[in-house]
């Protein structure tokens, strides 16, 4: 279930999200067209969570309900979110996360049983504080063993993984959820937090593959630099 390249990749996008970040959900068709897009190319793609803690979490239904009007028409949905997974309310919600992280470790990789839990807490409303549910959604979703992904989410080794994955995403000095940070091997970075739209995305990827490739380039017409 990995998106892998078939060559070396030259560019790297990792996507920081949380699962109950509406902006997260309205961001998933432009993660979508990216890795449609690049398929079969030298890009590589990666998503870690980044928590929302209790300075970017909804404190109540009307509240969610108020962001999720305005988000909802700026990407002109024809759907309004469902505020209902906030009950009970929580200062954030690690069990839906630490799920989808612990799928990982029965190889998927993809967005496989990431999505069928976004589309479970945001669009339908589930009541997703509860790790057992979120457990069974994402192994029904991803043909897994829900107790045995349940037992994995539970470890403190994948909310150390959340925990660590987290702290990256706040050393990069931004707030907002989705985050894509673009690495290329020639050691440039493009930092997008906030950004929803695929087209300034790509055009950052193009720059970046373009640039890499000319690097390449140059060192196979005169090698390595010089050592002094």
């Amino acid at each position: 279930m990995n998106h892998k390249s078939t060559e070396q990749s030259r560019v790297k996008i990792t996507y920081f999200l949380d699962l109950t970040s509406s902006w997260c959900y309205w961001a998933e068709p432009a993660w979508a067209e990216l890795k449609r897009r690049y398929a079969n190319s030298s890009v590589a793609f990666d998503w870690q969570i980044a928590l929302l803690d209790e300075s970017g979490m909804c404190k109540s239904w009307m509240q969610a309900e108020w962001f999720y009007r305005r988000s909802g028409t700026v990407v002109k949905s024809p759907f309004m979110l469902n505020s209902g997974w906030l009950d009970p309310y929580q200062p954030e919600f690690l069990e839906i996360n630490c799920v989808a992280e612990a799928a990982k470790d029965f190889g998927v990789t993809d967005d496989t049983a990431r999505l069928a839990l976004m589309e479970a807490a945001v669009r339908e409303g589930q009541k997703i504080a509860s790790g057992k549910l979120c457990a069974q959604i994402a192994a029904k979703a991803a043909g897994l063993d829900a107790k045995k992904l349940l037992a994995k989410a539970e470890s403190k080794e994948i909310e150390q993984r959340v925990r660590a994955s987290t702290a990256q995403f706040h050393a990069l000095q931004v707030t907002q959820r989705p985050t894509f940070v673009l690495d290329s091997d020639i050691q440039d970075r493009a930092v997008f937090s906030g950004v929803w739209r695929v087209e300034p995305l790509a055009a950052a990827i193009d720059a970046m593959l373009n640039d890499a490739a000319a690097y390449a380039s140059y060192k196979a017409h005169f090698g390595d630099p010089p050592a002094e």
